[in-house]
């Protein structure tokens, strides 16, 4: 009875060893595929015999052979060993091999074929009919975009899918540059003024004085709108942006034409009619005397309020001061917007902090501009005037 005994319980225990030894077989193959999994990702690559002691373990679909392991597979090959030889000397497939031999024979390289990868959720015409709507639409919100989309090609899509289409598309999104609203009146008349002016040669716009005003700020610090920090940083007050809410100011009146600089006036608070008078009587008039030596000129002013006032017509009219007539809302037709574009852009390099140090610098930089860039901005008039006609009457760059 005991030997019996004994014998069942040795049988049970060899049993339990055999056991554990396919599961330590078994977990160590496990291992080996997660650290295989693993060097991959990191972007690990194996010497020939690590590949050659790892290949009795079962690889994953989809990793390429090394390179050195392709070129002793053709190696052999071109020696005339068979492939199955070969496969089973190197320990791999006989399908892997004969894939490197085949590719070998078409087009003379053992390179990985690349991979096509997963297949985007919308296709070519997708994307043709979303790059429509986004033009047809250009101020929807990409969330907008995104249940439209939903809708109309009835397939789940997020946000950043949407993204990444929109991009595909060749689009982007930008920030919109601000231009003054135009009724449909007043592109009629930016039109209409266009084409009776498009006649105009550039020595005829030489002629014209142009006239503006210009509200300029002190910049207290103001900086722009991008910060480099980090997700963590966002309440950092070095990351802010900080602005004053009613900043010292100037408002700066000034001409100029083709032949050079006219006089510039400073003065602070808001301008009136009478005001205006002053202005043209005091800076207006020795500039053209300076600018055109008694030659005959076209004086040139927007349509503000202070500009269409009856006295302010009537003091034209005695001095007869002829007046080019000018339609409303059209600050990208006149060249001296882009000298105010220009000095403010120095503003903002210079940063002044006073009042004072604002006038001193617009005056420095007004007198900085160059002749041959003014008779630049005016010669450019004419095709301004073509691109008004051109989009009948709406706003231009």
């Amino acid at each position: 009875m005991r030997a019996t005994h004994s014998k069942k319980v040795g049988t049970g225990s060899n049993k339990r060893l055999e056991k554990l030894n396919v599961h330590i077989r078994n977990s160590w193959r496990t291992t080996l595929q997660l650290i295989r999994s693993l060097g991959n990702m990191i972007g690990y690559k194996k010497s020939l015999s690590e590949w050659q002691c790892l290949s009795e373990v079962k690889m994953g679909r989809g990793s390429p052979i090394p390179p050195m392991l392709r070129r002793k597979i053709v190696e052999q090959y071109q020696k005339g060993v068979s492939q199955r030889k070969i496969a089973k000397s190197l320990k791999l497939s006989s399908s892997t091999v004969h894939n490197i031999i085949q590719r070998f024979r078409e087009s003379g390289t053992i390179s990985v074929r690349k991979g096509q990868g997963r297949k985007t959720i919308l296709d070519a015409r997708d994307l043709r009919a979303l790059r429509r709507h986004c033009i047809t639409y250009r101020n929807a919100t990409v969330m907008e975009i995104t249940t439209w989309a939903q809708e109309y090609f009835q397939k789940t899509l997020s946000v950043n899918t949407i993204h990444r289409a929109i991009r595909r598309c060749r689009l982007k999104l930008y920030r919109s540059k601000k231009k003054p609203y135009l009724n449909m009146i007043q592109k009629r008349r930016r039109f209409l003024w266009a084409k009776a002016h498009l006649k105009w040669t550039v020595a005829k716009w030489k002629t014209v004085l142009w006239s503006d005003e210009s509200k300029f700020e002190v910049l207290f610090g103001k900086l722009g709108r991008h910060v480099i920090r980090t997700k963590e940083d966002k309440d950092n007050p070095s990351c802010y942006q900080r602005s004053v809410q009613k900043p010292a100011s100037l408002m700066v009146w000034g001409c100029m034409s083709a032949c050079g600089m006219g006089s510039l006036h400073i003065w602070k608070g808001t301008i009136n009619a009478e005001r205006y008078i002053q202005v043209l009587e005091q800076h207006m008039l020795p500039s053209r005397h300076r600018l055109f030596q008694g030659r005959a000129c076209i004086f040139q002013h927007d349509n503000a309020r202070a500009h269409t006032a009856s006295i302010k017509k009537s003091w034209l009219r005695r001095r007869r001061i002829r007046v080019l007539k000018w339609p409303a809302c059209s600050p990208d037709l006149s060249p001296i917007e882009n000298i105010w574009r220009i000095i403010k852009r120095k503003m903002r390099q210079r940063r002044p902090k006073t009042v004072e140090q604002l006038e001193t610098c617009i005056r420095q930089e007004w007198d900085n501009i160059p002749i041959p860039k003014l008779e630049q901005l005016v010669s450019s008039v004419p095709r301004c005037l073509q691109t008004v006609i051109k989009r009948r009457g709406d706003a231009t760059q």
